[in-house]
């Protein structure tokens, strides 16, 4: 990773932070949010590749459950998994199609979302198993997919990659 991408990661985790606990918490569809920073992981995952999007992920949720009334470290576990798994997936399969980084960033917006209620039940926050959990989950995988196009951009930055290298930015 070049200097300049050493700089530029935290600030986009940080910013994004700013943007998700400040703008993004008051924009809500049926009382569910877009989850920002899971989608950092995923946009670190498509740009990077699975170990950067693992390290992002872990970042990015450690950052968030500051804030988060859950266990804390859940976010970092789950938002790890899911930029781990983009990042394998993308070695192999994500490619040219502007489409693509917006379907992976419903897909994994999706299963993280569940991976996150199911692992948060299990080590004690049953509250999170609730009727609208499959509401929920769409919600946010949906918003998610709209910003994806300007979060895989932002990270493709920070991580001072050529976007048109490889076609996964929309």
């Amino acid at each position: 990773m070049s200097a300049d991408a050493r700089f530029r990661v935290p600030l986009v985790i940080l910013t994004a932070l700013i943007v998700d606990m400040s703008v993004l918490s008051r924009v809500r569809v049926a009382g569910t949010m877009a989850d920002l920073m899971l989608l950092l992981a995923i946009a670190a995952g498509i740009t990077g590749g699975a170990s950067r999007g693992a390290v992002v992920g872990f970042t990015a949720g450690i950052a968030v459950d500051l804030f988060l009334q859950t266990p804390f470290g859940l976010s970092a576990l789950v938002f790890c998994i899911v930029g781990y798994g983009v990042g394998t997936a993308e070695s192999g399969i994500l490619r040219a199609s502007w489409w693509i980084p917006v379907l992976t960033a419903f897909v994994a917006s999706a299963a993280g979302e569940l991976a996150f209620a199911v692992i948060g039940s299990v080590v004690g926050d049953s509250q999170l198993l609730t009727g609208r959990l499959w509401l929920i989950i769409f919600i946010a995988a949906s918003m998610n997919a709209l910003l994806a196009p300007l979060t895989v951009r932002t990270m493709a930055w920070a991580f001072d990659r050529d976007p048109t290298r490889r076609g996964y930015v929309v």
